[in-house]
């Protein structure tokens, strides 16, 4: 397999590193400044480094834009220009509903977001184990080639990450709360909390805390709350209301009632802490599903917001192409009956195999 990575820094030297250290493919790189191309090559983030995109694509299998927010879909645009038809481009940015709305009527378009990084930037800090467990989101469309998001997905799998399927919209409301809303709230406390600071003479453990990320890379920061400003808005909005309540409880100096809505918080901060496991026997399921447009994208999707966490997934096109078997891994018991249950809603026919 020959991978092309577009934009090699950290995440993009750290897909490099992990893809050539484990024998997954060659990796071509491009890079806008000429000058890092042999720290780049001498980091074993690539095989070589190509002088344009169009040389970087040329027989590409996989295509990986690790540009900007904001240049990604002229980016992203330029990559499918200029690859195959038998290629599939993905990128890494962290809000998808524009950029899939932009591409995603190409079949070779599937929008990705890595959820892995680190405070440094920069190839210099790359590593080849920056995925090892982390949850990788892919969000196909009815568009999306089946055989194309197995391709990708399998090559995520192999660098050690969990692929998922998500709507790009889904996406991007989630990414809204649990990512950006911070944010804003850090940004807003570190504002606010100043004149506080000042008369204490010493900034606070809480508000240092709280405001960890506050400021965080103008520039990067700026193009993900713009293009994902519909759903940050929309968290803004719930928050105010959750705010006012909040002001409503304590308002009224009762003690009771303020360490009841202490304790759900405490239940509430508990519950965010819960971390994801693959645990069990993993248990293959061989889905039977027609050959149309959309049909993997339908079940990846459906499996993703059931909370599935597949493990592998290989497709077996029947010889005549009309029809095909999907084999889906899940790891435990209980994941299993998800996945049946959420296949069995989508009306398809399916058999358990095998458990290991």
């Amino acid at each position: 397999m020959r991978l092309a990575i577009l934009g090699v820094g950290l995440i993009g030297g750290s897909i490099g590193m992990a893809a050539r250290d484990r024998g997954l493919a060659e990796v071509v790189g491009y890079v806008r400044k000429p000058e890092r191309a042999a720290e780049c090559v001498e980091l074993g983030a690539v095989d070589r480094i190509a002088g344009s995109i169009e040389e970087a694509v040329a027989e590409a299998d996989v295509v990986v834009c690790c540009g900007s927010v904001a240049s990604m879909a002229e980016m992203a645009g330029e990559a499918l220009g200029a690859a195959g038809e038998d290629c599939v481009v993905t990128d890494v940015g962290s809000t998808k509903e524009e950029l899939v709305a932009a591409l995603g009527d190409d079949q070779r378009f599937i929008g990705g977001h890595p959820l892995a990084g680190a405070e440094t930037a920069g190839v210099a800090n790359a590593r080849a184990d920056l995925f090892e467990g982390a949850r990788w989101y892919l969000t196909p469309t009815e568009n999306s080639s089946g055989l194309l998001y197995d391709r990708i997905q399998k090559l995520i799998a192999g660098m050690g990450a969990r692929p998922r399927a998500i709507d790009a919209a889904e996406h991007d409301r989630a990414m809204a709360v649990v990512s950006h809303l911070p944010h804003v709230f850090a940004n807003q406390l570190a504002i606010q909390g100043r004149s506080g600071s000042d008369l204490l003479g010493a900034l606070a453990p809480s508000l240092r805390d709280a405001t960890r990320v506050a400021g965080a890379n103008p520039a990067i920061w700026g193009e993900i709350f713009s293009t994902n400003h519909v759903a940050v808005v929309e968290a803004i909005d719930t928050a105010i209301e959750g705010l006012r309540e909040a002001r409503e409880v304590i308002s009224t100096a009762d003690a009771g009632r303020i360490t009841e809505w202490q304790t759900a918080a405490a239940a509430a901060r508990a519950g965010l802490s819960g971390a994801e496991s693959d645990v069990g026997a993993t248990h293959e399921l061989r889905v039977l599903v027609p050959n149309r447009p959309g049909i993997l994208a339908e079940l990846a999707l459906a499996l993703g917001r059931a909370g599935v966490n597949i493990s592998d997934m290989s497709l077996d096109p029947a010889p005549d192409m009309s029809s095909g078997a999907i084999s889906i891994w899940v790891a435990g018991e209980e994941e299993a009956a998800k996945a049946e249950s959420c296949i069995a809603a989508l009306g398809h026919s399916f058999s358990p195999v095998s458990e290991a």
